[in-house]
């Protein structure tokens, strides 16, 4: 963030280099004027733009012969005086410096792209040009009609606001500047330190109020106070390029600040915004946080990145248009070197638009368990080149985005339902009753599980098979996560051992087993079902009563 001194060295250091500058500038001048007597001349544009700009500098100063360039017949002498006077305030504040050695010394000059007798003297004003009217160069009527809005533009105050402010210091000149222009840099320092400070107080103070209502004081100054501070300064300079033409300073000084204002204030308006790109993360952070889908909360650095780019390359551009670079030319020029980059950095280029797509669909999100190809694991990061997957083996794995986004993906976290099914096998002895009534627990125990479908769900006597009799148990758990699915799963599977434990229902296994009957004076071990079906549900109901009392009991 630029401190006071580095303000003071943007303001000061052009006009040193500039004043310098123009003092080389006005000694060539001098020595120039002296090699050849200027005249009063409009024959050609260049003669003409010469009789305009020499005889109103200070050294050579005679309004009335500078008002020969725009001595219309339309007009009397005291408006083409002011006229004149006036557009050279407006090219000495602009900063706009009329290179005279570029003017046609022709009388019968064409402009190629009018095909008209005109000179423009600078693109800056395209409407302020020179026209041959009989056997002179004057500027144009049109012309002399756009003087006033253009003084207005650059002079809000008048231009003699300052001289009318330091009365009686008009008549000393120091170092090439008149004694108040000295005494208007000064004020206009001081000035712009005090509004530099006022703004950044009082925006400070309206963005900690604001925040504190919202509820975000805590990231007023990590956040908020840095936009202050570039907000404040990029205020000031535009003050200083509103006010700075009243000071009057010679062509070449106002062409180096004028120069200068036009990089600071967009540069400071690109750091304003880059500012601002943090504020409006967090307001996306607060609205992502508002969502069921956590997805937003990784995508967000990507998005801040891309925002902060983007602020970057167009306040660059303006920055550089601002300038007087050819933007068209440098696109171009850029745009054949993007073509190659963008060959070189394929990869790196289809992993971020994968990002985009990631964002868009939103295919998974952070803590989804996904399975793609030979990939499968809890995702734990979203990142603006790879995605972090956290394997069953506590490994991680960086995937590239672009590969995510061209694979399919099977995700487990957006399961409404998680499947269970199994076989529960049952020894060939077990009566057809006790199958009945055992079927009929085996679903209640999935009725009174809290977390399991109960609009959907296959329990039946299924298959006979080698070794058992097959009982399909088909169900689904409304849970969100797998150590959930684990643990209702631990739930309902414990039900079923008590009741297959309490209807005395064995479970069959593969084995081959010599299974003797009877031995004499032994039990036999082949159990005896000598109850009937009503008592068998007798039996299972008592189960289920005294299942529900405990319940009520804890």
């Amino acid at each position: 963030m630029p401190n006071p001194k580095t303000f003071l060295l943007c303001f000061v250091l052009p006009f040193l280099f500039s004043h310098v500058n123009a003092q080389n500038n006005q000694h060539e001048r001098t020595e120039w004027l002296a090699a050849s007597e200027v005249r009063v001349n409009v024959s050609t544009p260049y003669h003409a733009l010469r009789t305009h700009l020499h005889f109103l500098q200070p050294d050579s100063y005679d309004a009335d012969k500078a008002a020969q360039a725009f001595m219309h017949p339309e007009l009397n002498p005291e408006e083409a005086r002011d006229y004149a006077i006036r557009l050279k305030q407006v090219f000495d504040g602009k900063g706009f410096f009329i290179e005279l050695d570029k003017a046609p010394n022709d009388a019968f000059h064409t402009d190629t792209l009018h095909n008209e007798h005109i000179y423009i003297p600078t693109h800056h004003l395209p409407e302020i040009y020179l026209a041959k009217r009989g056997d002179r160069w004057l500027y144009s009527l049109e012309s002399i009609r756009r003087i006033d809005p253009l003084h207005r533009e650059v002079f809000p105050f008048g231009p003699d606001l300052l001289i009318d402010l330091f009365p009686g210091a008009g008549q000393y000149t120091f170092a090439g500047l008149y004694l108040w222009q000295h005494l208007g840099i000064l004020l206009l320092i001081l000035v712009s330190f005090l509004i530099h400070k006022l703004l950044t107080f009082l925006l400070g103070k309206l963005l900690y109020k604001s925040a504190s209502k919202m509820g975000y004081d805590k990231l007023v100054r990590p956040y908020l106070l840095p936009v202050a501070k570039p907000l404040s300064l990029f205020v000031v300079f535009l003050f200083i390029m509103l006010v700075f033409p009243l000071l009057q300073l010679p062509v070449e000084a106002a062409k180096y600040f004028t120069f200068a204002f036009r990089a600071i204030l967009p540069f400071f308006a690109t750091l304003v915004f880059y500012k601002l790109v943090d504020v409006f993360s967090l307001y996306l952070e607060k609205l992502a946080g508002q969502k069921e889908s956590s997805l937003d909360n990784n995508v967000i650095p990507l998005i801040r990145k891309v925002l902060r780019v983007f602020v970057v390359v167009v306040g660059g551009l303006f920055i550089l248009q601002n300038i007087n670079v050819n933007i068209t030319a440098l696109l171009a020029g850029l745009s054949i070197g993007g073509l190659a980059l963008a060959l070189a950095a394929q990869d790196t280029l289809k992993n971020f638009f994968g990002s985009l797509m990631i964002f868009i669909d939103r295919p998974f999100s952070v803590g989804h368990w996904i399975t793609s190809g030979d990939m499968d694991g809890t995702v734990e990061e979203i990142g603006f080149r790879s995605t972090r997957i956290r394997t069953f083996r506590n490994s991680l794995i960086y995937v590239p985005n672009g590969r995510l986004a061209d694979s399919s993906i099977d995700n487990h976290g957006m399961r409404e339902f998680r499947r269970f099914f199994m076989n529960i096998s049952i020894t060939y002895d077990t009566p057809p009753d006790l199958i009945e009534v055992f079927v009929e627990g085996l679903r209640k125990i999935v009725a009174q599980h809290p977390k399991t479908r109960k609009d959907f769900y296959i329990v039946e006597f299924n298959d006979m098979a080698d070794f058992s009799l097959e009982i399909m148990f088909y169900i689904f758990f409304a849970v969100p996560t797998w150590p959930e699915e684990l643990r209702a799963r631990h739930e309902v599977l414990i039900e079923i051992v008590r009741l297959a434990e309490k209807l005395g229902v064995r479970f069959a296994f593969p084995t081959s087993t010599l299974h003797m009957e009877n031995f004499p004076g032994k039990h036999s071990l082949t159990p005896r079902y000598d109850m009937t079906m009503k008592e068998f549900k007798q039996v299972m109901e008592d189960y289920f009563q005294g299942k529900a009392g405990a319940n009520i009991t804890e």
